[in-house]
């Protein structure tokens, strides 16, 4: 059967009857999407999971008689599904959060706080719709098998990274953290997050990385051997203090609908482009990053981006290679040697170096 056209078939898992009617609501009003069912807990959405065979399932993490992430590990371990896990937006939502994304949920979302938004309803739909077409079941490993034991060159002293990622990247971006040494380069990331997640991110980073990671900080200095996280309030952009690079947060408005957005980072990067050494775009939906890329990549700055077969969603990756920024694409688990080669002048800025590693 070909199931091109087919409206996507959504199972909602919520212990709350509001927010299961909620979500029916805001899912049912897009035509490619077909909510076939819902269940008040997990004992009710495995027989319903069975029984209706959903292409994507919305998932509480918090519920009664089997909590989300346990019910999460069930269903990769025997019938592997998409999942869109929805969050709470405290401490404790956010570390479950991010603990499912890990266990192999493909995105999330945060529950709304008072009235439900246009936009709000836009990224609910967009997120089930590209869970749908999501490769669950061959996901990447955590880490590389063996952490590299390569130094970079005291040269790229004064180099940085900017990376940008979106549905995905909590694993990718950890992917390639882990294949980077203590001493890397100074990192910048964008990744799509709510406020609140981001911080959680950032030390969850710190606890497993071989670098110090953090939430950036307005006029933080960029240092080597340390990673910053944009706040998932807060564009990030590179600034000058006292002659010396420090972090610059601001709340202009979304760009390319993100607030913290990969082309705001990118763009302030292409405006530094003497002190970049390379800029990354992972897996992700949208478009966001492309332009900024392009503009990183005309300045003289390397651009790699991440592979289809190895992106959770090859959207980001996909704008930007198809826009010309992207100069070489990468499998996930090779980004953080390519990233390597260029901080240590091995790599190749050249337009002849487009196409898979």
């Amino acid at each position: 059967m070909n199931k091109a056209h087919s409206p996507v078939r959504v199972l909602i898992v919520d212990d709350s009857a509001v927010m299961r009617q909620l979500l029916t609501n805001l899912l049912s009003a897009d035509p490619e999407i077909e909510v076939v069912g819902s269940a008040p807990d997990p004992i009710v959405a495995r027989d319903r999971i069975k029984a209706l065979n959903p292409d994507v399932v919305t998932l509480d993490v918090e519920m009664p008689r089997m909590d989300g992430l346990s019910f999460l590990r069930k269903i990769m371990t025997l019938r592997p599904t998409p999942v869109v896990m929805v969050s709470t937006l405290t401490q404790a939502g956010a570390e479950a959060t991010l603990e499912a994304l890990e266990i192999g949920a493909v995105d999330f979302i945060a529950k709304p706080s008072g009235d439900v938004s246009e936009v709000f309803a836009g990224e609910l739909q967009a997120k089930v719709k590209g869970a749908a077409r999501t490769k669950v079941g061959m996901r990447q490993p955590s880490a590389p098998k063996q952490p590299t034991a390569r130094i970079r060159a005291r040269g790229s002293n004064d180099k940085m990274v900017v990376i940008g990622a979106s549905t995905g990247g909590v694993e990718a971006l950890k992917v390639v953290l882990m294949g980077l040494p203590s001493d890397c380069p100074p990192i910048l990331i964008t990744q799509h997050m709510p406020p609140r997640f981001t911080a959680v991110f950032a030390e969850r980073l710190n606890r497993e990385c071989p670098m110090a990671v953090s939430e950036a900080a307005q006029d933080q200095l960029i240092e080597a051997g340390r990673v910053y996280i944009a706040p998932g309030s807060h564009h990030l952009k590179i600034g000058r203090r006292n002659g010396r690079n420090v972090c610059v947060l601001s709340e202009e408005p979304p760009v390319s609908g993100h607030r913290p957005s990969v082309d705001v980072l990118f763009r302030s990067a292409a405006q530094s482009a003497s002190n970049i050494a390379a800029g990354v775009i992972l897996t992700g939906m949208g478009k966001d990053g492309a332009e900024g890329m392009l503009e990183l990549r005309k300045a003289g700055v390397a651009t790699l981006g991440q592979d289809e077969q190895s992106s959770l969603i090859y959207g980001m990756p996909r704008a930007a290679f198809e826009r010309g920024a992207v100069m070489k694409q990468c499998s996930l688990v090779r980004m953080a040697d390519a990233i390597l080669d260029v901080c240590e002048g091995h790599g190749s800025a050249r337009s002849d170096s487009v196409g898979a590693a």
